[in-house]
């Protein structure tokens, strides 16, 4: 398996992602539709040009998914048996079409799990950042991670 098992992570180990993304307008509409989103702000140029931003902004729950999605081939592709949460997201910096976003992850925690003796929670916090070296989003994920096969 290319993801690492429970006994692989350290507290405070750090990943930086090699796989980038630039986002595309397409991204963001299709996105947005598939979800039944259908702000504005999201996919109307002329409604998002008379706000702050002045352009469309990627949806957030997109960014969210692709922050998170860029870090599994490093860290749980195949080696995780369920997501148990995410909290602390948060957005600082606008995302638009054009933008590329690489990831960086750290661990923050980890546990044996109370009810799987197979198994570990890894508490994960995910960093995005834009070409600019913005933070562009944050979240702390927490993973049912997979114990190496006795």
């Amino acid at each position: 398996m290319a993801g690492l098992y429970y006994e692989q992570f350290s507290t405070g180990q750090a990943f930086e992602h090699a796989w980038t993304r630039t986002l595309t307008e397409m991204d963001n509409v299709l996105f947005s539709s598939l979800t039944m989103n259908v702000q504005p702000l999201h996919l109307d140029a002329h409604f998002a040009a008379q706000t702050e931003f002045g352009k469309p902004l990627v949806n957030s729950l997109f960014t969210l998914g692709l922050l998170i999605g860029m870090t599994v081939n490093d860290t749980t592709l195949g080696t995780t048996v369920a997501n148990l949460g995410m909290t602390d997201v948060a957005f600082p910096k606008p995302v638009f079409a054009g933008d590329t976003l690489h990831v960086r992850t750290r661990v923050l925690s980890m546990r044996e799990s109370k009810s799987r003796p197979d198994a570990g929670i890894v508490e994960f916090e995910h960093t995005a950042l834009n070409h600019r070296d913005e933070v562009v989003a944050v979240c702390k994920r927490s993973a049912l991670m997979r114990k190496r096969p006795a």
